[in-house]
C-alpha cells in the first residue's frame, strides 16, 4: 500500500493513500481527532483500573500512544489488542512527530510501539502491554474480552466490507456487556449495522470537522 505523509491542521502527521484517496486520519487534525474520538469519548469513559481494549486498524499507531499516555497520568493497566493488515514500514513510523505533540511520552516509545513483534504480547511500560494481530479484520481472532473497542478502520464509503455485520459480529463476541466500541463515523448504514450486532447507539459530538460520531454500547 502506497503512502505519502501529509500534516495535519493542528500540527500532526497523517498519511494518504492515493488509490483510496484516504487518510489515515482527518486533515482537521490528526491529534485532534484521536485524542477526541478514542480518549475523551472512549477510555476516559471506563472506571476500571485494568483495561482491555481492541483497535481495528492500528496504523500510524497514535491512538496507542495516546492510550499509553493516558493510562500513566489515569494509572489504569491497559492490555491493548491491535489488529492490521497493511503495517507501515520503518521508513514510515520512524518519521511521525507525533511524540513531540503529546506531553509525557517517553522519547522513542512510537518506534517500539512499531518495533514490537508481531503475533507476541509485549510489555512496553509497567501500564502497558500491546499484542499486534497481522490480520485483515474479516479473518481476525482476538482472544479473550474486550472492555473497549477503538473502530479505526477507513470510511465506509471507500472500504464498506470493513464496516460489515461480519466485523461487527466478531466485535460482539469478544466484548463485555456494557463494553463502549467508538468510532468517528455516524453514518446511518453503521448504526443500524451495530444495532443489529447487539449494540446500543449513542450520537454524540464529533471532532473538529465532524457534527456527531458513534459511541455504541455492547447490550
Amino acid at each position: 500500500m502506497e503512502r505519502a505523509f501529509r500534516m495535519t491542521e493542528d500540527g500532526s502527521h497523517t498519511l494518504y493513500v492515493e488509490k483510496l484517496d484516504e487518510a489515515y486520519h482527518s486533515m482537521h487534525g490528526a491529534l485532534q481527532e484521536s485524542m477526541h474520538v478514542f480518549i475523551k469519548q472512549g477510555l476516559q469513559t471506563i472506571s476500571k483500573s485494568s483495561i482491555r481494549i481492541l483497535e481495528i486498524g492500528f496504523g500510524t499507531g497514535l491512538n496507542a500512544l495516546l492510550t499509553m499516555s493516558f493510562a500513566r497520568q489515569s494509572k489504569q493497566q491497559i492490555h491493548y489488542h491491535a489488529v492490521e493488515k497493511y503495517p507501515l514500514i520503518r521508513a514510515e513510523y520512524t518519521q511521525l512527530n507525533f511524540e513531540g505533540l503529546i506531553e509525557g511520552v517517553p522519547s522513542g516509545f512510537l518506534n517500539l510501539m512499531h518495533d514490537a513483534p508481531w503475533e507476541k504480547a509485549v510489555t512496553l511500560s509497567e501500564r502497558f502491554t500491546i499484542f499486534k494481530e497481522n490480520a485483515d479484520f474479516r479473518a481476525m481472532n482476538p482472544p479473550g474480552t474486550f472492555d473497549l473497542v477503538y473502530f479505526d478502520a477507513f470510511s465506509p464509503d471507500k472500504q464498506p466490507e470493513l464496516w460489515s455485520r461480519e466485523v461487527f459480529s466478531s466485535i460482539e463476541r469478544t466484548t463485555r456487556t456494557g463494553a463502549v466500541l467508538v468510532t468517528y463515523s455516524s453514518k446511518g448504514a453503521v448504526r443500524r449495522t451495530l444495532i443489529s450486532c447487539g449494540f446500543n447507539i449513542q450520537k454524540v459530538p464529533g471532532p473538529p470537522g465532524k457534527r456527531e460520531m458513534i459511541r455504541a454500547l455492547r447490550i
